[in-house]
């Protein structure tokens, strides 16, 4: 299976239209937080069609109501709160925005991907049996815009940027 892993959107447009092709490639997306507006959301569910995707919340979400609102309108997106726990592939997954906790949930041994957000540092890193992974950032505030394509047969991580 192959999966899109994005974060740190914060409302980039261009650079999100410039991911609709990779994000439609995916047979599943996920998202680690700071979409920051609804019209996101209108965008990845209209871009996407019915492939799943999967959000976290970050700390920047300007209006969570509003934003959920909006997802409602989309069967195919899936507002998780703080923290997502998912088998996809067969590969038990765990997705939230903060580095810190995600070293954690890798380092439990209870996951095989743990995918986070937050610092806008592209990193990839094994602990143990767990692939620890932050797409970086699809903003390009730090100077690339990138995000990455898991496979879950291998768990080898093919970046994308745009």
């Amino acid at each position: 299976m192959k999966i899109v892993v994005l974060s740190d959107s914060h409302d980039n447009i261009t650079n999100l239209d410039a991911a609709l092709p990779t994000l439609r490639s995916a047979e599943a997306i996920i998202h680690c937080g700071d979409l920051c507006s609804p019209f996101m959301i209108h965008r990845i569910g209209s871009g996407v069609g019915e492939i799943p995707v999967h959000i976290v919340w970050g700390n920047n979400e300007g209006d969570p109501w509003r934003i959920a609102k909006a997802a409602n309108e989309y069967p195919s997106i899936i507002l998780h709160g703080a923290l997502a726990e998912l088998v996809l592939g067969g590969l038990r997954v765990a997705v939230n925005h903060y580095p810190r906790i995600a070293r954690g949930l890798a380092k439990s041994g209870d996951y095989d991907l743990v995918c986070y957000g937050h610092d806008h540092i592209a990193h990839e890193e094994w602990i143990g049996e767990c692939l620890l992974f932050n797409p970086g950032e699809l903003l390009g505030l730090k100077g690339r815009s990138t995000l990455a394509v898991v496979d879950t047969d291998d768990r080898k991580v093919r970046w994308v940027e745009v």
